[in-house]
């Protein structure tokens, strides 16, 4: 314990406000919380993400007005969104949802496998964000340099 009495943070506050892994072994996971630009739509998930992944297919590109989509995927049921906020089906079985006020987007939504997607540049702190894998990399803009190490996939990721 003297380890810790410089600190005015205990250890588990600490590994909270990270989102790290304590040297017990024990993940704290971080809270994942953010909202649209002018504040009217706030979100919050408490659990752990399913995944974090970086996609360059077109339709991310087009509904996110980037070159990519850095998103955390969750069950629908952990995510709590409050405010206003505007649904467009941009496939079949995926809605994305942004603010009607500002247009920030937030989330992509495929309600038929209980998922929802929210995209790391809402996130108040976007530091949380953990990539595991590059997906749709054959659609990846040219000028965009895949360096870090991570997984490629030049479409859909291997199931599992």
């Amino acid at each position: 314990m003297a380890l810790y009495q410089s600190f005015s943070i205990d250890p588990i506050s600490l590994a909270i406000y990270l989102g790290r892994t304590l040297s017990s072994g024990i993940t704290v996971m971080a809270k994942y919380q953010g909202g649209c630009l002018c504040g009217a739509v706030r979100y919050s998930a408490d659990a752990a993400p399913i995944n974090e992944r970086i996609c360059h297919c077109r339709l991310c590109q087009k509904a996110i007005g980037a070159a990519f989509n850095a998103r955390v995927l969750f069950r629908i049921d952990d995510v709590t969104i409050e405010g206003p906020l505007a649904m467009v089906n941009t496939s079949p079985d995926l809605k994305r949802g942004f603010c009607p006020s500002c247009g920030t987007t937030m989330f992509s939504r495929r309600d038929s496998a209980g998922i929802i997607g929210i995209t790391t540049g809402s996130l108040d702190d976007p530091t949380f964000f953990r990539p595991q894998m590059h997906i749709f990399t054959a659609s990846k803009q040219p000028w965009v340099v895949l360096d870090d190490g991570l997984p490629q996939h030049e479409g859909a990721p291997p199931p599992g």
